[in-house]
């Protein structure tokens, strides 16, 4: 993907049924019923986070949403994390690029975001470690951390900074204050 070729534009510039239409053809009508979900389950996504990618043509081939999630620990106490994903490119589209694009988008706004002082959050998803890990997503920090749902343990990956203070164990789920 190069610059002449694609436009990266706030998702929020993308009308939800779309969006909605991207994400069915990335991974399947069922998809609600992913683990993914119920972690995020009544979040919005993150404004500042979510992107929207265009082709050449300007159509909609791929979007990227994060959200606000938290590790809860037994005693109660919820750690927040932004959740990456779902990353999502139309199949015809997959390997082209986009959603390299689409994640240097969401590190650059969350680095701008620390830039501008907001404290820097670990970031989590389920995904394939071979294709994240580029960006310093690993398996690393998560053995003791649990999904409300079926996953496998070595696609939980999690990145950043704030990774050495975030606790052992605890249930992913939707953060709420």
């Amino acid at each position: 993907m190069s610059a002449n070729t694609a436009t990266i534009i706030p998702l929020s510039a993308v009308e939800p049924d779309m969006i909605e239409a991207v994400l069915d053809r990335a991974f399947g009508s069922d998809r609600q019923a992913r683990t993914a979900y119920r972690i995020r389950a009544g979040m919005d996504w993150l404004e500042a986070l979510s992107f929207a990618v265009l082709d050449e043509e300007e159509l909609l081939v791929g979007t990227i949403q994060c959200y606000p999630v938290a590790l809860h620990e037994r005693d109660g106490r919820a750690v927040p994390l932004v959740m990456v994903g779902p990353v999502a490119v139309v199949p015809e589209r997959q390997g082209e690029g986009f959603g390299i694009g689409l994640m240097a988008a969401m590190l650059e706004a969350e680095a701008q975001a620390a830039r501008d002082g907001s404290p820097p959050l670990a970031q989590v998803l389920i995904g394939d470690a071979d294709y994240y890990g580029r960006w310093g997503f690993s398996a690393a920090a998560t053995g003791g951390w649990r999904c409300p749902g079926p996953y496998e343990q070595k696609r939980l990956l999690a990145r950043g900074p704030a990774l050495a203070a975030m606790p052992a164990e605890g249930m992913l789920g939707p953060w709420t204050q």
